[in-house]
């Protein structure tokens, strides 16, 4: 099994709360007033040390790590449970995403909801992808496990093909940055290999448009908006064009204005998961809600989830 190291797993679960809670003040704003009121690389450098707070993407994430701690993979009921324990209001939720924790909560049939919510097709949005990347530290290097256990933990929000694979690829684009870890970071090995994972035409042409650009190209036609596929490779995008500098990519996320907590936290997540909890700022840590569920909780249940790992 490949070494992957404890700050790596710190790395992507601090690495994502930290961009969840950055970008959760700007969520919904345009990419030019974030620029006239930021701009992106000054909220990042977080000057002024305020607590920031972290929103669903985190606390959703959290499900994942707990489900895995006790499964040793997922089980969709227990972390359908672990969603359902978890789930506080003020987190900012999708309307979505509440109907079914509240349906699970209540011991409803929960499935059938997720199934058949937004007319009928199952939800396209980033929530499975938001909070997947801890899974692909843990199952990696087998890249087909990943994909697949991925999958499995959408299941409980999101059924529609494009939401799956949102999250499948976003766990092995974790895993493939855990394992590049030490080495020049290589783009287009990095691009093909999840254009050989994508099952979705929208990804699949996303990912094939993806390995012609360059780094400072625009990242515009990939979105910034809750769908998977408006999302999912713009945070991808913003981690390969940054790979060695967690602040230079999470402001590059940030910059592209609307769903902001999102792409900063699942960029945020990548970058962690290559660079390790080192490369993350001090400041943006220590300035990490610290309550319930916050840093410090965080922090050792990532590191259980590291330690978890070894003994499999």
């Amino acid at each position: 099994m490949t070494p992957l190291r404890h700050e790596q797993f710190t790395g992507a679960v601090i690495g994502l709360a930290v961009g969840d809670a950055l970008g959760s003040s700007w969520e919904g704003l345009s990419a030019g007033l974030i620029y006239d009121m930021g701009p992106s690389n000054k909220i990042v450098a977080h000057e002024s040390g305020d607590p920031i707070y972290y929103t669903d993407d985190t606390q959703m994430t959290i499900g994942i790590v707990q489900t895995l701690l006790e499964c040793g993979e997922i089980q969709k009921q227990v972390l359908a449970e672990k969603f359902a324990a978890n789930y506080h209001p003020d987190r900012a939720y999708g309307q979505g995403a509440r109907q079914i924790i509240n349906a699970i909560g209540s011991g409803e049939d929960w499935e059938q909801i997720a199934a058949n919510i937004f007319q009928g097709q199952g939800s396209l949005g980033n929530g499975a992808a938001m909070r997947v990347a801890p899974l692909g530290l843990y199952f990696a290097p087998d890249l087909e496990l990943v994909a697949q256990q991925a999958a499995l933990s959408a299941a409980p929000t999101h059924c529609h093909d494009i939401g799956v694979d949102g999250a499948r690829l976003m766990a092995v684009a974790a895993a493939l940055a855990a394992l590049s870890r030490g080495q020049t970071f290589q783009r287009q090995e990095f691009l093909e290999v999840l254009l050989s994972i994508a099952q979705t035409e929208e990804f699949q042409w996303q990912l094939g448009h993806a390995l012609k650009l360059g780094p400072y190209d625009s990242l515009s036609s990939f979105g910034n908006s809750l769908e998977a596929h408006r999302s999912v490779m713009t945070s991808i995008m913003c981690f390969v064009n940054a790979p060695d500098c967690y602040s230079d990519a999470v402001a590059r996320a940030i910059g592209q204005g609307n769903d902001v907590d999102t792409l900063a936290a699942m960029t945020g997540a990548l970058s962690g998961a290559r660079l390790g909890i080192s490369a993350i700022p001090a400041r943006l840590i220590e300035s990490l809600e610290d309550g319930e569920q916050g840093r410090t909780y965080l922090l050792d249940l990532a590191g259980r989830l590291y330690e978890h790992r070894q003994d499999r």
